[in-house]
């Protein structure tokens, strides 16, 4: 099965096998706010497994050894296996394989899970070592919205607000998408972020860590989403010239600048012990 859709009455969900992607996500009355795809990126909601962002040189170091592994990840690129499909909520799987650990050379199960309650879409994650070391690991939401939301509302219309002060200066993305050493100081004010075009010419804004654990992005006369998180201590927004704006909760960053260690010593990562896992939660509702 390629694809599975929820709904409640109130929102009605559209989940993709290939990647456990959220491909589309409408209210009651048929308003759609997830990015639709298109030539300027082909995605809707990628997960990004087992690393955020880009490794210098898109190699991992293991043990002295070196594996390539592209930006973000494969996990977005493979298909999940279904482990449960209802009429409000679904659960699929991805666990490790010949391919996968010749990119990561390490045991695990992930899990992603969509369920409606009411007027917000829900979604879980979980992350297993099934290894007999450590499990370091990164994962991160990317999930893409319309910018506009309707038709016919300017782009600079729109703004992102945070639950709560965001004072601090942000991390800054070299041309080669690692993290710089030098901060970038941030354009919210207070608490809200006037969306345009020009924050991402040096792509990403990246918060690490970000104080919120949750955010609205609206415009007057259009739907209010309101994306809430837990587990995830950095947030990314980043859009390119497109109509979409992606906010996206991570544990994990890009390589800094200059690394060149094992990849368990990579800044951000998470440490799974043999048998354990880890939790994480991205809820989304439509106001």
């Amino acid at each position: 099965m390629d694809q599975h859709t929820l709904t409640n009455g109130s929102l009605t969900a559209r989940i993709l096998a290939k990647g456990a992607e959220l491909a589309s996500l409408r209210d009651a009355a048929g308003n759609e706010v997830i990015w639709q795809a298109g030539p300027a990126w082909p995605k809707h909601s990628p997960v990004l497994f087992p690393i955020i962002g880009k490794l210098a040189g898109d190699r991992m170091r293991v043990d002295g050894r070196d594996h390539a592994l592209p930006k973000h990840g494969f996990a977005r690129d493979r298909v999940f296996r279904w482990v449960e499909t209802g009429p409000e909520s679904c659960l699929l799987e991805l666990v490790d394989d010949d391919q996968t650990r010749a990119l990561y050379p390490f045991a695990f199960k992930l899990q992603l899970g969509y369920r409606l309650e009411g007027d917000a879409l829900l979604i879980t994650y979980r992350v297993e070592n099934r290894g007999e070391g450590l499990l370091p690991a990164s994962l991160g939401a990317h999930p893409a919205f319309r910018w506009p939301l309707r038709d016919g509302v300017a782009k600079t219309e729109h703004r992102i607000e945070f639950e709560t002060d965001e004072p601090g200066a942000l991390r800054r993305v070299t041309p080669d998408g690692l993290i710089g050493p030098e901060p970038k100081p941030s354009p919210v004010r207070g608490r809200v972020l006037a969306l345009d075009e020009s924050l991402f010419a040096d792509d990403a804004l990246v918060w690490d860590p970000v104080a919120s654990r949750s955010v609205t992005y609206t415009a007057p006369g259009c739907p209010v989403v309101e994306v809430s998180w837990d587990g995830f201590p950095q947030l990314g927004i980043w859009s390119r010239p497109a109509d979409f704006i992606c906010v996206e909760p991570w544990h994990g960053i890009a390589d800094p600048e200059g690394f060149d260690g094992e990849f368990r010593d990579k800044p951000g990562l998470m440490h799974i012990p043999a048998g354990e896992g880890r939790d994480f939660s991205i809820r989304v509702r439509i106001g």
